[in-house]
């Protein structure tokens, strides 16, 4: 069995942590693959994550890639622990509408003391076609988990 899978122990470990983001739950993001150093997450185009012109809202491109990120780091840090960001630089490449955004966070470095992470988020249309549109990389902290 893949860590990808909703039964692997990976993928339930950061599930649970991420049914507790309130933001991602309320904008309607969906977990989609798990993997260690690896975490895959989407956002559906909907009123909740759009800018006044129509297009998804910055703030909630660098949310997605701020989660995926996260949890890639989450994947490679000690069991009893999470991880919070410290930093995060983001460049937008494109606006899009409809369709849905995922945003791919990988592990550059893991270290003791601090997680450096990328992440990749893609538009993909109706028809499934993918086009670039932001480019992250952030540093995390582990800290203890207090639930």
């Amino acid at each position: 069995m893949n860590a990808t899978s909703p039964s692997s122990a990976l993928f339930q470990r950061i599930e649970a942590s991420f049914l507790r983001q309130g933001l991602m739950q309320h904008l309607g993001a969906r977990l989609l693959r798990v993997e260690p150093g690896l975490c895959e997450i989407a956002l559906p185009y909907s009123e909740r994550v759009t800018q006044q012109q129509g297009g998804f809202h910055g703030g909630a491109m660098g949310a997605l890639a701020d989660i995926a990120g996260g949890y890639a780091a989450l994947t490679v840090a000690p069991e009893g622990m999470e991880v919070t960001t410290v930093e995060y630089k983001i460049n937008f490449l494109a606006a899009f509408q409809g369709g849905e955004l995922r945003a791919t966070g990988q592990v550059l470095k893991a270290g003791k003391r601090i997680i450096v992470t990328t992440a990749h988020v893609v538009h993909q249309d109706a028809g499934g076609q993918p086009s670039d549109c932001a480019v992250m990389q952030q540093t995390l902290v582990p800290v203890a988990k207090t639930y």
